[in-house]
């Protein structure tokens, strides 16, 4: 008898080395400039986590030290507790923005995305 119930999806460091470009873009649904890559559409589907592309897609306007940076270093930790901070440098690890997450589930105690030319994407892929 099979279940009703959904399986949860997982996500892995090694799944991710798979990305290594992109063949689709996917637009986000409300900052409609930014485009992200099958990879970070990867790390949201599988890790649950549409809300991390959306805190890099949605600062983007408003945080004009994080928009003064052409090539930004997204990086999310996810503490044993659950909590996690969520910073951005230009890629010399001067960090321009930084946000503390009081709970999240995100699969994996690390994370970097790349967001260059309005696109959000893995270091493969870049």
């Amino acid at each position: 008898m099979q279940s009703d119930t959904p399986k949860k999806k997982t996500l892995s460091a090694d799944e991710l080395a798979q990305f290594t470009g992109t063949e689709q873009w996917y637009r986000h649904s409300v900052n409609r400039t930014v485009l992200y890559s099958e990879g970070a559409q990867h790390v949201a589907e599988h890790g649950e986590a549409y809300w991390l592309l959306d805190e890099i897609a949605l600062i983007q306007p408003y945080d004009k030290s994080v928009a003064a940076e052409e090539f930004q270093v997204w990086r999310l930790n996810v503490r044993p507790d659950k909590t996690a901070s969520l910073t951005c440098d230009d890629g010399n690890e001067n960090v321009v923005f930084s946000k503390e997450i009081q709970y999240t589930d995100f699969p994996l105690e690390t994370i970097t995305l790349y967001f260059a030319n309005n696109v959000i994407h893995l270091p493969s892929e870049y």
